[in-house]
C-alpha cells in the first residue's frame, strides 16, 4: 500500500524501513493538519502520532484524496474523530500495546530522580560542586503509591512498586484480580487522593478523564505529594498544579505529558523563546521534571510499534479482520 507518514522522526524511518516489506512510505517531518493534507493525496493509508489532529474536517479532505485507512502508531486515539472517520468510512488502527514495560520504568524514572534529584547532582558534580545540600530524599519503602488506571502499563507499573516493598492503592472501574492477588488494594477515588504518598496516573484521556486531577483533587491529596503522569497531559488541569506548587501543598510533579504540548514536544526549540507561559511556569520550580513525552522510546517499543503497525495496514489491504480497530 501507499502510506504517508506525518510526525515523523529519524526513529521512525529507522525501524519502519527495517520492517516494511511491500509498502510503499513517503515519510513527512509535518504534521497532518490543513496545510499539509496535500501531500496525503495519492495515499491509500496515513500514519500519524499522537500530536496529529485529525478532525472531521481532516477526515473529509483524506477521503477526497482516497485515504482508506488511518494507522496510529500509538496507543491512544482521542486525537481522532472516529465518529467522522466512521461516517466517511475510512478505518482507524492503532497499536494497543507496545512495550507496557518502556512507559512503566519511564514512570519509575521520574519518582527516582525527583526523590533522589540526581539531575541535580550530577550537573553539580559537572561543575564541581560536591556539596549534599538539598539533595534529601525518601525511602520509597513502605511509601503509599496509588495508581490511578491499571491496565497493561499501570499494571506492569504497580507490580514495579510492589516490588519495591510500596504499599499499593488503585482506582480502576475495571479491578483486576491478579493484581489484587499479587497484593494490589483497589479502593475509589477518593480514598486513593487521600492516602497516597506518590500519586501515578496511567488511565487514557476520555471526557470522563479530562482534568481528573483538578483544584478539588488536588486539596484532598496528602500535604507534599508526589504526581506523577506519564499517560495524557489533559488529565491534568495544569493551571491548577501550577497554583498547587506555588503554596506548596503539591511536593513534586514528574510528567511526559503536557495539556499543551503540540508543537512544543518531539521538536528542538532551544534556539527560540518558549511561547508557551504555563510550561515556562512549570520549569521555574525546583521541585518539577518535565520529559518530552520520550516515555515509550525503547528499542522494544519501536520495535512492536513498527511491527504492528504494519500489520495492522496488511491486515486491511488483504481484507483480514482488523484486531486493532478503533470503533
Amino acid at each position: 500500500m501507499k502510506i504517508a507518514f506525518f510526525s515523523t522522526k529519524p526513529y521512525d524511518r529507522e525501524f519502519f524501513e527495517k520492517y516494511n516489506e511491500a509498502n510503499q512510505i513517503s515519510f513527512y517531518e509535518v504534521a497532518l493538519n490543513e496545510q499539509s493534507i496535500r501531500l496525503a493525496e495519492g495515499a491509500e493509508a496515513v500514519c500519524v502520532f499522537v500530536n496529529d489532529k485529525i478532525n472531521a474536517s481532516i477526515i473529509e479532505a483524506l477521503q477526497k484524496a482516497g485515504v482508506q485507512l488511518i494507522a496510529l502508531r500509538c496507543a491512544g486515539f482521542n486525537n481522532v474523530d472516529l465518529g467522522a472517520a466512521r461516517n466517511a468510512s475510512i478505518k482507524v488502527v492503532r497499536v494497543p500495546a507496545y512495550s507496557p514495560y518502556a512507559v512503566a520504568e519511564h514512570a519509575l524514572a521520574l519518582i527516582m530522580t525527583l526523590n533522589r534529584k540526581t539531575h541535580k547532582a550530577y550537573n553539580r558534580v559537572r561543575e564541581g560542586n560536591f556539596s549534599l545540600e538539598k539533595l534529601t530524599g525518601f525511602d520509597l519503602y513502605h511509601k503509599t503509591v496509588g495508581i490511578i488506571g491499571t491496565g497493561k502499563i499501570g499494571g506492569i507499573f504497580a507490580k514495579i512498586m510492589l516490588g519495591l516493598g510500596c504499599k499499593v492503592l488503585a482506582y480502576d472501574m475495571f479491578p483486576d484480580e491478579h493484581l489484587t492477588a499479587a497484593g494490589v488494594n483497589y479502593v475509589d477515588f477518593e480514598e486513593l487522593l487521600i492516602h497516597s504518598d506518590i500519586v501515578s496516573l496511567h488511565c487514557p484521556l476520555t471526557e470522563a478523564t479530562r482534568h481528573l486531577i483538578n483544584a478539588e483533587a488536588l486539596a484532598q491529596m496528602k500535604l507534599g505529594v508526589m504526581l506523577i503522569n506519564t499517560s495524557r497531559g489533559a488529565l491534568i488541569d495544569t493551571q491548577a498544579v501550577v497554583e498547587a506548587l506555588k503554596n506548596k501543598t503539591l511536593g513534586y510533579l514528574g510528567i511526559d505529558v503536557y495539556e499543551q504540548e503540540e508543537n512544543i514536544f518531539f521538536n528542538d526549540l532551544s534556539g527560540q523563546i518558549l511561547q508557551d507561559d504555563t510550561l515556562a511556569r512549570l520549569m521555574t520550580f525546583p521541585n518539577v521534571l518535565i520529559t518530552s513525552h520520550q516515555g515509550f522510546l525503547t528499542e522494544e517499543a519501536l520495535t512492536q510499534i513498527a511491527i504492528t503497525t504494519l500489520q495492522n495496514v496488511s491486515d486491511f489491504e488483504h481484507k483480514i479482520a482488523l484486531i486493532n480497530e478503533v470503533k
